[in-house]
């Protein structure tokens, strides 16, 4: 398995053989397939952490349901944040790599 990135408080990896990708969220992995990984990266782009501080969301918490309801994480406003930094970072290095094993 190969380390795309990690945060704070969570990792994400590639393993190549499997064909899939794997996050780390501090007391549990959660295997995802590429269609999943995007479902999820869908999932943490629509989560609004203005709402955190405004006033909206008073309790600082939200709710996250992965690969079909399989999976249901509660976080708060600082996990977020770092599960976004996270989402931005995986995905950033998928890019990354993309680029650098296109033939020239």
């Amino acid at each position: 398995m190969k380390l795309l990135f990690t945060s704070k408080y969570f990792s994400s990896y590639q393993y190549d053989k499997g064909r899939c990708f794997y996050v780390d969220f501090y007391r549990k992995t959660v295997k995802l397939s590429f269609c999943q990984l995007l479902a999820f990266r869908q999932q943490v782009k629509k989560i609004n952490p203005e709402n955190h501080f405004n006033g909206e969301n008073k309790s600082g918490i939200e709710i996250l349901m992965l690969c079909n309801r399989e999976h249901i994480f509660i976080l708060d406003t600082l996990e977020i944040l770092d599960l976004q930094e996270l989402v931005n970072g995986t995905f950033g290095m998928l890019e990354l790599n993309s680029l650098l094993s296109a033939p020239a």
